[in-house]
């Protein structure tokens, strides 16, 4: 059975998430502050941490650098929807996904599963993540496709690494306008497409298709043919 900790404050949130994830067969430890939260995951080995930042006694951020500092356990953070959270918060967290409150038990179930199957792996010292052929090498800022490194843009790579860290998961435009170009750009969503076309091309090898349109919704990125 797969473990999961529970670090959140708010004890409605918590055991309704609790509740939630027993139900599809996790064990679940539960800290209400950051300080207990790292006693728990010192003494306990975990299969993922669901991980809110708002906390007592020590911040979200701190529990979660000092829990990368010695495991590389998948950590999602639960942040409310009013806090700027862009990709770079995120790397500098060392976190593999986040999700903004209120969210969708859906949602969050089909993180922790893509989270539970594509950990991130390290090589040489350098944050790596696989998939699909895709290796994306975070601190070089290098992209590699079937062994082959290819060009990005700056945009382009960060599209690439939003999709990669919400693999399996459709994405709407919005999704991608506020995360990639950030809330206050001023332009429309046709940006996105432009973008998902010329990253297509780029990635996309022999057969291989990974960024799929999910017409009337917006794109996911998956291994499919």
């Amino acid at each position: 059975m797969k473990k999961i900790l529970i670090v959140e404050d708010e004890k409605k949130i918590s055991r309704y998430l609790q509740l939630e994830l027993e139900h599809e067969g996790y064990s679940i430890d539960i800290a209400d502050d950051g300080a207990i939260a790292l006693e728990f995951f010192k003494k306990n080995f975990y299969n993922i941490i669901l991980l809110d930042l708002m906390l007592p006694k020590l911040s979200g951020e701190e529990v979660c650098r000092q829990i990368r500092e010695k495991s590389e356990v998948p950590v999602i953070v639960l942040t409310a929807r009013d806090k700027t959270f862009s990709k770079i918060n995120l790397l500098d967290l060392g976190a593999d996904d986040y999700i903004t409150k209120p969210f969708a038990i859906g949602e969050l179930l089909a993180r922790i599963r893509v989270a539970l199957r594509h950990k991130k792996k390290f090589s040489d010292g350098d944050q790596v993540i696989d998939y699909g052929g895709i290796r994306i090498n975070l601190d070089k800022k290098v992209v590699d496709i079937q062994e082959k490194e290819v060009s990005l843009t700056k945009t382009e790579f960060n599209l690439l690494h939003y999709l990669v860290l919400n693999r399996e998961i459709v994405l709407s435009r919005e999704q991608m306008l506020n995360n990639v170009w950030g809330y206050d750009y001023a332009g429309g969503e046709k940006i996105v497409d432009v973008y998902i076309k010329s990253l297509r091309k780029k990635i996309d090898y022999g057969e291989k298709k990974l960024i799929h349109t999910i017409r009337g919704f917006g794109y996911i990125l998956k291994e499919e043919n």
